[in-house]
């Protein structure tokens, strides 16, 4: 009987331990992506701040700024707009990694279940992301 009390004491503590991991990951994800926005805004408004605004000319996203290897030299090169869009895209990895640690967590665990599960999700997040690239 006190051999299944601290069993069932060990899966309290896992799962415990599963859900302060999943959420050092959410924070962390969160935390980040902010910090560099933060900055990409901070280094956009020094340079560009004041610069007199043209409403009568409309200006698109510039092509560097369309794709995840353009965004990344863009940050790289410290641009303000650049760290902005890879905080952007920090902010969307977030979820991503959350769900790909649940799986790698239940599978450590061998529930293979939630595995099945998470990487359903995964999946499907993967899917949806792919889906809209040229």
């Amino acid at each position: 009987m006190n051999f299944a009390h601290e069993e069932q004491d060990r899966r309290r503590q896992d799962e415990r331990q599963l859900e302060m991991l999943i959420g050092r990951v959410l924070q962390t994800g969160v935390l980040a992506a902010a910090a560099v926005v933060l900055a990409g805004a901070a280094v956009y408004l020094v340079r560009h701040g004041g610069d007199a605004p043209q409403y009568g000319v409309f200006r698109g996203e510039p092509e560097d700024l369309c794709s995840v290897a353009g965004i990344v030299a863009d940050a790289s090169q410290l641009r303000g707009r650049g760290l902005i869009q890879l905080g952007l895209l920090l902010l969307i990895a977030t979820p991503v990694v959350r769900v790909a640690t649940a799986a790698i967590a239940f599978a450590l665990e061998r529930d293979r279940l939630y595995v099945a599960v998470s990487l359903i999700v995964l999946g499907s997040l993967a899917y949806s992301m792919l889906v809209g690239l040229p």
